[in-house]
């Protein structure tokens, strides 16, 4: 029986140190987890803080570009009224000088190139189509001096001119600034792809934390129980020890009271009794 209880005493030591082996390396990777996670987060964090500096820069220039705009509409609704203004003028010069319209003579021009370009004419007809091209372009080109002769036409052109230079301008301005706008977009696109990535690792690392976690506390329950049935066990051994300790002192002292008995015997009888003998009977209380 106390054999028996001393190889299962042995079994649960070996038990334990596999627990408690198990249960240590399992909480280092806890551990490990847990700052991997943390050092995910920090990174998250601060990506975060990055792609919002950059949407903050793409707004700001996306807000100029609404600005520019609006004032490049406005010179292009400045240049289409003097435009009318231009169409007006033109319309009174030639009601009074009694030639066409520019834009008359300009479309009549474009619809004979288109038809001496794509229709299949006799030589004579091509010859007599290009005789009238060239005296509407004469023409054309007579009215146009004539126009420019006119100061207040003069005038308004000039305007118009310098109001399609600044708006020239503000397109290229806007063209850059969306331009640089879209590179401050692109990153932060990409700010916010690496960010879902780590955030991601940064959930994974925090799932095998829990993990971890979870079967480090169950090996330690299973070392608590170890160590309380080793104890248990070890206290019954002892018990038993002890009783068999006391099983043998008894039977020491019966052999003692059976030998002194003995002596005492030989000592009634008066035999010759040696030291040994003496002390004997006054261990075991005859003397």
């Amino acid at each position: 029986m106390l054999e028996k209880l001393e190889e299962r005493i042995a079994v649960l030591q070996r038990e334990l140190k596999e627990y408690e082996s198990h249960r240590d390396e399992l909480n280092l990777l806890a551990r490990e987890m847990v700052t991997k996670r943390n050092e995910l987060n920090q990174k998250v964090k601060e990506l975060l803080e990055k792609a919002r500096e950059l949407k903050s820069e793409r707004d700001s220039l996306n807000d100029q570009v609404k600005e520019l705009r609006a004032e490049r509409n406005k010179l292009n609704e400045k240049i289409d009224k003097l435009y009318d203004k231009v169409d007006k003028l033109r319309r009174k010069i030639d009601s009074k000088s009694g030639g066409r319209p520019l834009r008359e003579l300009q479309r009549e021009i474009n619809r004979l190139e288109f038809k001496q370009q794509t229709a299949v004419l006799t030589v004579d007809k091509e010859r007599q189509l290009v005789e009238k091209i060239s005296r509407l372009r004469e023409e054309l080109e007579k009215r146009k001096k004539q126009l420019e002769q006119n100061a207040e036409l003069r005038e308004l052109l000039k305007e118009i001119r310098e109001l399609k230079q600044q708006t020239g301008l503000l397109s290229r301005k806007i063209k850059e600034i969306m331009e640089k706008a879209n590179e401050y977009h692109n990153q932060m696109v990409e700010h916010f792809k690496k960010i879902d990535e780590l955030r991601a690792e940064a959930d994974k690392a925090h799932q095998e934390f829990i993990n971890a976690k979870n079967k480090a506390d169950e090996y330690h329950k299973l070392v608590v129980r170890t160590k309380k049935d080793i104890k248990d066990f070890e206290k019954v051994v002892k018990a038993l020890k002890l009783k068999s300790a006391k099983t043998r002192e008894q039977i020491e002292r019966e052999k003692l009271k059976k030998r002194a008995q003995e002596i005492y015997e030989m000592f009634k009888r008066g035999e010759k009794l040696s030291t040994e003998d003496i002390l004997l009977l006054q261990r075991a209380g005859f003397i």
